[in-house]
């Protein structure tokens, strides 16, 4: 399971023994705006669901991927926060946000690439759809006690910089970003405008509908075929994070996981390398 639906993730907290078995996890987090997440939670959240932070709880600044904006942590500094937020080996984990699962994909991403037993999932349509529901949210912050989580001990499927540098005439870059950033029309944050070289715009938003949710398997299938070249891809965006929406997407379309860029293209130009286009 990569995706839930309200209705499967309303029936799973209602359940009598659901503080044993799920934890739901509001990752919502906003570009330019560090402390607008946690205000988001503290102002309504959905029912039993704890705050992971994107820069403290899901970020490294010296780990893979530095000096980009959100490198990976170690796997074992990345169990350790989990099992302090209550997370254990048994429990379905369920993120969420209010951006097309954009932030929650990197949750995503990183317990199943973990190899989290007890299965993880993105709420499709995020707080958005639980709302649309007539779903209610709650103020309440729940602290659940410490406990025992196994993961794998290194991250898989992911390329260095410099790795990526040496191979680019070897693999398809997908970048996650809108495409006028991609395109070097604007540039909220990163140093140079532009894109990688070589690399395909795939913005994450061309993943979902108008509702928020996923496209079906069928549709993800064909928007992907019409990017591929015959290479292996490589997913990236401005620094690791709505990369992993699509490779959300790539699941729920039956393909093969690509790699990840987990410094993408925040580190890509922090260390000086090449865009485009050429300036």
């Amino acid at each position: 399971m990569s995706l839930i639906s309200v209705d499967q993730l309303a029936a799973r907290i209602g359940q009598a023994n659901a503080a044993a078995t799920i934890r739901v996890v509001d990752v919502r987090w906003y570009l330019n705006k560090p402390d607008a997440g946690l205000a988001a939670y503290e102002a309504g959240h959905i029912p039993t669901a704890i705050f992971a932070d994107l820069e403290t709880d899901l970020s490294d600044p010296r780990g893979l991927g530095a000096p980009g904006r959100h490198p990976l942590p170690t796997p074992a500094a990345f169990r350790e926060r989990m099992e302090m937020l209550g997370i254990a080996s048994q429990m379905l984990v369920v993120g969420y946000d209010d951006t097309n699962g954009t932030v929650a994909a990197r949750l995503w991403w990183m317990l199943d690439n973990l190899g989290h037993r007890g299965g993880v999932a993105v709420l499709d349509g995020g707080v958005q759809a639980w709302l649309a529901a007539g779903l209610p949210l709650a103020t309440d912050e729940p602290h659940y006690p410490h406990a025992a989580l196994e993961l794998g001990d290194e991250w898989h499927h992911v390329i260095k910089r410099d790795d990526l540098a040496a191979r680019l005439d070897y693999v398809t870059v997908l970048d996650a970003r809108a495409g006028e950033r991609y395109r070097g029309e604007t540039e909220p944050i990163d140093l140079i405008p532009g894109h990688i070289p070589g690399a395909v715009s795939a913005p994450a938003s061309g993943n979902v509908g108008a509702d928020g949710r996923f496209l079906a398997p069928s549709e993800l299938r064909e928007r992907f075929a019409a990017l591929a070249t015959g290479k292996p891809f490589v997913t990236s965006c401005g620094s690791g994070v709505v990369a992993c929406h699509n490779a959300l997407a790539m699941r729920q379309a039956g393909l093969p996981d690509p790699i990840l860029y987990a410094g993408s293209y925040s580190d890509w130009t922090r260390s000086g390398l090449p865009t485009e286009p050429q300036r």
